[in-house]
Parts: C-alpha cells; sequence; structure tokens
C-alpha cells in the first residue's frame, strides 16, 4: 500500500509498518531467501505499492505467479487470518494495469534488440568468446561502423564476419591479426546461440524503452516478462536484462533524486548475472547500478543469497528483506553470517539465529531513512497483496495483450537493408562484373583469331600448296625429257637416271617447303 505520509507500506513488525521512503526507492535494494519462504509474494507487494504511486515496474515472471498481479485479489482465510497482524479491516482488493511481454514473443509482446544495440561487450558475453574473439568482435564492429553497415540481426553478424575474413589483409596491419579459425569460432558460437532461439530476440522493430515509463489511470504500468523459457537459458536472461538496464542508463536524462523514482527495475534470479562474467563486465554492471539511480531508476536483486552478488555492488544495495536461510553446511553457514552482517543489528534478537528461525511471509527488513542511513533491521510480516495470488488463465492473457496500448507495435518484424543485404549485393555486382570480364576477353581472343584466319593461309593450306608446287615442277621436267627424247631417238640408261634424279630432286624440295612453312607457322604462333 502507498500513501503520502508513511511511504510504500511493506511489512509490520511490533514496531509499527515499514515502509520504503519514495525518494529513497533508488538507491536499490535486495530481496533474498530460500526457495519457498515469499520472495514471490514480497516482489508483488512491493511492485503493488509502487503501482498504487504512479511509479512503473519491470519485473521477471519465472513461473507465471506474477500474473496474477492484473487481477483483482480475493480474500482468503490466509488472509483473514493475517488482517489483525497489520490493523486492517476492510482490505480494498483491486489490480493493476499490466503489459505482458515475451522474448519469443509467444506469451507477450515481443521484445527485441539490434545486434548494434547489444554492442560488442554483451555479446561477446552472451557467446562465451575468450579474449581472442573478443578482439575479433571488436574489430567487425569497428569496420562495421567505418563502412556504414547496419548490424541489427544475426545475418548480418554472420555477413559481416564473413566479409572480414575474406578481407582480413587489408585490415591487419590496421587492427591486427584476424585469424580464420578465431572467424570460425565466432560463428559456432553463434549457431549455438540460433539453437537456443535468439534469433527472435534479434531483429527490428527494436525495443522501445520508453514503453517501460508508461501510467494508465494514475497508476504504473507493471511489465512483466514471461521468462518461463527464457530461464532455460541463463546466460541470454541475464544479458537481456542487463541489457534492458544499459539502455535505461544511456537514455534517460538526469533527473537527481525526485519523491517517487521514474521506474523500479526487479532483477529475479539475480545470480546468473554474475555467473562466468569477465571482470571488466562486472565493472561495467557496478558502474550503471551505481549512476542509474540518478536517472530515476531503482534496482532491486532477487535472488537466494547476498553471497550471489558481488560485494562492491551489495553495498550500494541500501533496501533489504531478508527471507528464511537455511544453514545445512559450511558454506551455508557462512552465507547466513555474511546475509546478518549486511544489516544494522538490533539489540533485542540475534540476526544470524533470526535468519533461519524465520517464517514463511516472514522477513527480517531494513530501509533507507529520510537522510539514507539503514533503519536497525526488524523481525516483519510481509504485507499481504492486493491483487490475485497465482497465475492467469491462458485467456486472461490473450485479452490483456489484445487490448494492450502497444498492441501491434512490436508484433510483425522488419527486415530492413542492412549488412548482408548491402554485402549480398556488393557481392553480386562484383560476380557479374568478374563474369563481364571474362566474357569480353573471351570475344577478343575469338576476333582475333577469326582475322589472323583470314589473312594468313592455315597450315593445312600450306602443306597441299608446297605439294602441288612440287609435283607440277616433277611432272614439268619429266614431259620434257620425254619430248627431248623422242626427238633424237634416244632411251639410255643415263635418261632413266636423270629422270629419277630429277623426281628425287622435286620431292626433296617438296619436303624442304612443307618443313620451312610448319617451322615458320609454329614460331609464329609461339610467339602471338
Amino acid at each position: 500500500m502507498y500513501d503520502q505520509t508513511h511511504g510504500l507500506y511493506i511489512a509490520h513488525c511490533a514496531e509499527g509498518a515499514l515502509s520504503i521512503q519514495g525518494k529513497m526507492a533508488n538507491r536499490h535494494g535486495l530481496v533474498a531467501g530460500a526457495t519457498g519462504t515469499g520472495k514471490t509474494v514480497t516482489l508483488q507487494v512491493m511492485a503493488e505499492s509502487f503501482c498504487q504511486a504512479g511509479v512503473p515496474c519491470f519485473m521477471a515472471d519465472m513461473k507465471g505467479d506474477l500474473s496474477g498481479i492484473s487481477q483483482v485479489g480475493a480474500m482468503s482465510s490466509f488472509i483473514e487470518k493475517r488482517l489483525p497482524e497489520f490493523g486492517i479491516e476492510n482490505p480494498q482488493f483491486q489490480s493493476c494495469p499490466v503489459r505482458f511481454y515475451d522474448v519469443y514473443g509467444q506469451q507477450g509482446h515481443p521484445m527485441r534488440a539490434t545486434i548494434s544495440q547489444m554492442g560488442p561487450l554483451l555479446l561477446s558475453r552472451l557467446l562465451g568468446l575468450n579474449e581472442t574473439q573478443d578482439g575479433v568482435l571488436n574489430i567487425v564492429f569497428r569496420i562495421a561502423d567505418e563502412r556504414g553497415l547496419l548490424l541489427i540481426d544475426i545475418k548480418d553478424l554472420r555477413a559481416m564476419l564473413d566479409y572480414v575474413s575474406k578481407h582480413a589483409k587489408e585490415y591487419t596491419t590496421k587492427y591486427g591479426n584476424i585469424s580464420t579459425a578465431t572467424v570460425g569460432a565466432i560463428q559456432r558460437a553463434i549457431l549455438q546461440l540460433e539453437n537456443q532461439g535468439a534469433e527472435q530476440f534479434f531483429g527490428e522493430p527494436a525495443f522501445d524503452i520508453h514503453d517501460l515509463l508508461q501510467t494508465e489511470g494514475g497508476k504504473g504500468v507493471m511489465n512483466v516478462l514471461a521468462a518461463d523459457k527464457l530461464m532455460m537459458q541463463p546466460k541470454l536472461y541475464s544479458t537481456f536484462l542487463l541489457w534492458l538496464l544499459s539502455e535505461l542508463y544511456s537514455t534517460l536524462p538526469e533527473v537527481g533524486d525526485q519523491d517517487l523514482p521514474k521506474l523500479v527495475f526487479f532483477f529475479d534470479e539475480a545470480h546468473t548475472l554474475f555467473e562466468d562474467t569477465s571482470k571488466a563486465l562486472v565493472d561495467k554492471i557496478e558502474q550503471v547500478i551505481r549512476l542509474i539511480r540518478s536517472k530515476g531508476i531503482g534496482i532491486f536483486f532477487v535472488t537466494q543469497s547476498p553471497t550471489d552478488i558481488p560485494e562492491i555492488i551489495l553495498g550500494q544495495l541500501g533496501n533489504r528483506v531478508q527471507h528464511a536461510l537455511r544453514a545445512y553446511t559450511p558454506k551455508d553457514q557462512r552465507a547466513v553470517k555474511t546475509a546478518a552482517d549486511t544489516f544494522r543489528t538490533n539489540p533485542d534478537f540475534k540476526t544470524d539465529e533470526a535468519i533461519m528461525n524465520l517464517e514463511t511471509g516472514e522477513a527480517l527488513v531494513s530501509f533507507l531513512d529520510e537522510k539514507g542511513a539503514p533503519n536497525i533491521v526488524q523481525r516483519a510480516k510481509i504485507l499481504f497483496p492486493l491483487s490475485q495470488i497465482g497465475a492467469i488463465t491462458e485467456g486472461q492473457r490473450a485479452d490483456i495483450i489484445r487490448q494492450s496500448r502497444i498492441g501491434g507495435k512490436y508484433d510483425t518484424p522488419v527486415d530492413r537493408e542492412s549488412a548482408f543485404e548491402v554485402l549480398l549485393q556488393q557481392s553480386e555486382e562484383l560476380a557479374r562484373q568478374q563474369e563481364g570480364e571474362i566474357a569480353k576477353a573471351e570475344d577478343e581472343k575469338a576476333a582475333k583469331g577469326t582475322k589472323e584466319t583470314k589473312e594468313k593461309p592455315g597450315l593445312l593450306s600450306k602443306v597441299v600448296k608446297a605439294i602441288i608446287t612440287a609435283v607440277t615442277a616433277t611432272i614439268g621436267t619429266i614431259l620434257g625429257n620425254a619430248v627431248s627424247n623422242k626427238v633424237t631417238g634416244k632411251k639410255t640408261k643415263s635418261t632413266t637416271s636423270a629422270t629419277g634424279k630429277v623426281v628425287k630432286s622435286a620431292t626433296s624440295a617438296a619436303t624442304r617447303t612443307v618443313t620451312r612453312e610448319i617451322t615458320r607457322d609454329i614460331l609464329g604462333n609461339i610467339l602471338k
């Protein structure tokens, strides 16, 4: 519940109501506890309070339970039993305006980002790249930027990687070595990402961050992400939410401290954000969390144990709700001690013992006061939700999606001209140009051969001509001798011998002529 005097009423203890101060909500917070201790209900109660105050929220729904926030709650024996504990006689059950989102577009409006928006740092984490592969990916982004090529979806990234690999020699001296093996490793990592369904996330129309900052009827809109399927790919889930935070940080203007935040972001299963994360990215996360409060954004991490959060980030979470933890192992006992040490001590009980003995719906609570200092930890009971507890039906979800003000805005994907289309067009033009050059060269060669054939007799015609010339000369000699012998009446052995010599001479002459012509023709072809 929310009222301007007491703030956002979340829990009740022996000392009275425990509320989050509106102007301290952007100092972030933590909701922790073992499975089944009431974290989801606590998250719902907090979101309802922000909704009534006119503050929109974003939250991931792991099991569909949070979808009930869209429906009016009802009295139950459990709630009726707890009414006296909170000093409430007639609770005003109510619903919250809700928009459902789904990265896969099945249980809500699609949420997409472009490859360029994701950037090489987050994309490298998503692909699980090593340092060398990360360096090559940065080169690919730089070259795409220099050439004015848009990286929108996965096929754009694939096309750009292929282009850089083929032109690696051109860029090596400027950016460093780009090996085919490294590019191949990145392509394989992209294939694994595609198998996880990530190709549905990358594309256009890209999600507009300002759609998370809406109100309806004076209430803040509850933006609920269907994450049951997304959580099967924890790295995609955490990288996606980190992208949302980064977009909020880079897009929204500075507003400083306000009476109420502009948006409250609940990061459920927050431990996934820090698993297998490089130091560079952890530093980036820490920077975003530290500075985003000046943009009017409050972040609440929801996880099992405070030890899931790096100390440098844990120290920035001022509003704390700690549900029960179990200490069955030495590691669990250390986690309990760590959780206890994050609270300002209450002399009425031992914090570490209290953490292990909390009932479902109970929690240790410490919120920041008006000056930003943490209050003494209190053992308290979390308020019950005024909206429905539990999941809604598929029909109810479909009705809410259909009636949404942003219905149709993101439903139809758009594939405009980007790196893939540009590089494909350039490749086709180059192929056509090469084909034209080859055809032109063949035409020129054919034309040149035809011209030489007309101007210069072929080898066969030269041989025939030489033989005809030699035979003609021989016949002439024989006929001349025959006439001479007839006149003189002589037919001697010497004449016959002379005739043989003439024939042999003619044959030799023909042979020499043919040989000479063949040699000349061969040399002519070689020297062309």
